[in-house]
């Protein structure tokens, strides 16, 4: 009966999992599915989740005989090394999957494929059941108020977990994944590592782009921008006009008799991401990320602080890497309802279409930003035209 009941379980891995997935067998050892984006992209999220039903099993008291989630490892030749618990609810919210060498020697894969990781950090998000829900949205409304999750039990769990994994394997052969608030974590985790120069492969799937913080911010910066327009509109007098244009020509005279320049003539400017004086080389941790358009919690990350530019082969990609922040892969589907948009199976769908587009996001722009480190030296003081 239990049987029976697992067969028929929606996230069964038979039911809801990808269709006409390739078999990893000897030929991978020539011609490695890892190295298709599509192939990657699908076992990564299918590790997210198992991490998922890692603690529906748990919750729902499922055990090795009946359990949903290996099925999601398994045909990959994987297996499951750790789980990372949260000491506030006992709940798993992450998990290590390690490359199977017995498992794959059984099907004469004699060596790891060349592009597979020998190890995978997943973080899944919000799962709204009693059990976790609490803590879950304790740590959506952290992210949501201070865009920052570092104060969060997980993060610190994540990190170390992810450093110990990566003094085990080396960080070229590791790799760090999530999904929704997963995502949250495994951006601000995988960023933390690269401000250490550990550069760790990073797959973002519907990352938060909103928080109350970011919001204040772009509404400040609307009302500043409406302000200087109606300051603008606003006519002077011929007194006032003289005194202003005085500001931008001359300088003011302090008790020393020393020249100063005003204040309001001078303004600093910051070197930018992709230059020659970041002390952090762009292109050396580029995370991947999965948007949907219709997601209202990560559209935002497609809000362009440029030009979009589409890329169309893979000599386009090398021209432009070395300066941009991130890789962003784009569906967009009309008429889609919010829950199949922010949805973990869209990634793994045999119908799903994606754009990978480069473009410089001001929302990846914000997040990425304490990678640059500025020193004073940097920082060069223009007049304003």
């Amino acid at each position: 009966m239990a049987k029976r009941s697992e067969e028929a379980h929606p996230y069964a891995f038979h039911v809801s999992g990808p269709r006409n997935l390739t078999t990893l067998n000897w030929k991978d050892l020539i011609n490695s599915t890892w190295k298709d984006e599509k192939y990657k992209r699908t076992v990564i999220a299918c590790f997210i989740q198992a991490t998922y039903l890692l603690e529906l099993d748990r919750q729902e008291n499922r055990t090795n005989g009946n359990a949903l989630a290996p099925n999601w490892w398994i045909p990959f030749k994987y297996k499951l090394t750790k789980t990372l618990i949260d000491e506030r609810d006992g709940s798993i919210f992450g998990a290590i999957f390690e490359w199977d060498r017995s498992a794959a020697r059984a099907d004469l894969v004699v060596m790891r494929p060349n592009g597979a990781p020998r190890a995978v950090l997943a973080l899944r998000g919000t799962l709204l059941k009693s059990p976790t829900m609490r803590r879950d949205i304790e740590d959506d409304l952290r992210f949501l108020a201070w865009e920052s999750l570092k104060g969060s039990v997980r993060f610190k769990v994540a990190l170390e977990v992810l450093k110990s994994v990566c003094d085990t394997h080396g960080s070229s052969n590791v790799c760090i994944a999530g999904h929704s608030l997963g995502a949250g974590f495994a951006l601000q985790v995988g960023k933390a590592l690269a401000k250490e120069g550990i550069y760790v492969e990073t797959h973002l799937f519907n990352p938060p782009s909103l928080s109350l913080a970011m919001s204040l911010r772009i509404l400040g910066d609307k009302a500043e921008f409406v302000w200087n327009r109606l300051k603008s509109m606003l006519p002077l007098s011929g007194e006032a006009q003289t005194s202003i244009e005085g500001d931008k020509t001359n300088t003011n005279t302090n008790t020393n008799g020393s020249s100063i320049a005003s204040s309001k003539g001078w303004m600093p400017r910051l070197p930018s991401f992709g230059s020659k004086d970041s002390s952090v080389a762009v292109g050396k941790w580029v995370p991947n990320l999965y948007i949907n358009s219709s997601d209202y919690i990560c559209c935002s990350y497609t809000d362009p602080d440029g030009t979009a530019v589409k890329i169309s082969s893979k000599e386009n990609l090398g021209k432009t890497n070395a300066q941009i922040a991130a890789k962003l892969f784009v569906v967009s589907k009309e008429k889609q309802k919010f829950l199949e948009a922010h949805g973990l199976e869209q990634w793994w769908s045999s119908d799903a279409e994606l754009q990978q587009v480069i473009q410089n996001s001001k929302v990846i722009s914000r997040q990425l930003r304490s990678l640059y480190h500025v020193t004073p030296s940097q920082i060069k003081l223009v007049k304003p035209v």
